[in-house]
């Protein structure tokens, strides 16, 4: 702003002023609204987009798979009269209940490596490398080995609503630990169409643990990681005061709308998509 001389930001995502409310004793909020992202272009990327979240006090990540159905379903109910939609020459069933499966699972389903039995690194980088999975030099756990795999060899398969959940803890720094499963956190997507079109978490209210997790995230943000978070200190001073357990969910609307509307591209559901400019050579 100029006139208070200050240098300002666009966000990319709404998720910590959200929570600070809930701490502040508004046990269910929510916003819809753009959302900037210094990320790749693609059909399914945009990096202008339009996200909704909600946070519920006194909810977990399974309350939030109900709420999600419940959105999603409403929305096709509303817009197409069914819950069977076409996408892309297929057919979407969207008739709740999704199904509902670990990321361990999933994996094990799709390439038959069950990273549970993989007591190191160097195994379960070999593992992944035996199925094809690619560009593992910046995984230095197992945790981001399985997430890879994922990535790389399941997601596309995941055509009908499918809830993936219990992610390893390193590539959810704002989750809550599973209650049962050691290194995992109770975290979902939702995945249709082989892409995400939600997130949600059991969100982490423990301060103490939440300012180590965002430590080591300042540490791989200063080594390079583009994707990692920095440290938030008004956010830790709000945990500190105290958050009630609250279940947090974000939902793509852009992504939502293709899958409605039989987009093939996100391109054709945001108003003015960014585009390279005119008399550059290539495509986007």
């Amino acid at each position: 702003h100029n006139t208070l001389e200050m240098q300002l930001y666009l966000r990319i995502a709404t998720e910590l002023h959200l929570k600070r409310l809930v701490v502040g004793g508004f046990e269910k909020v929510y916003e819809l609204g753009r959302i900037f992202r210094n990320e790749g272009i693609s059909t399914k990327h945009n990096p202008e987009f339009t996200s909704i979240e909600v946070y519920q006090a006194y909810a977990d990540y399974h309350d939030m798979m109900a709420l999600t159905e419940a959105i999603i379903t409403t929305a096709a109910k509303e817009v197409l009269g069914t819950l069977k939609i076409p996408y892309q020459g297929q057919t979407i069933d969207l008739t709740p209940p999704w199904r509902r499966v670990t990321m361990h699972d999933a994996v094990a389903e799709v390439t038959g490596i069950d990273f549970r039995q993989l007591g190191d690194l160097t195994a379960a980088k070999q593992a992944a490398q035996k199925v094809g999975v690619k560009d593992l030099d910046a995984c230095d756990t197992i945790g981001r080995v399985l997430n890879e795999v994922f990535e790389q060899t399941v997601e596309p398969t995941l055509i009908q609503p499918t809830f993936v959940l219990d992610y390893p803890v390193e590539i959810s720094p704002l989750a809550k630990a599973h209650r049962s499963q050691p290194g995992l956190v109770e975290r979902f997507e939702l995945f249709i169409v082989g892409r995400e079109h939600a997130n949600s978490f059991s969100e982490l209210t423990d301060p103490l643990d939440q300012r180590q997790r965002l430590e080591e995230q300042a540490r791989r943000k200063a080594a390079g990681d583009l994707e990692a978070h920095g440290v938030d200190e008004d956010f830790l001073t709000a945990l500190e005061y105290g958050m009630p357990p609250t279940g947090g969910l974000g939902i793509g609307i852009d992504r939502l709308v293709m899958l409605l509307t039989d987009s093939p591209s996100i391109r054709d559901v945001i108003a003015f998509p960014l585009l390279r400019p005119e008399g550059t050579t290539g495509q986007l």
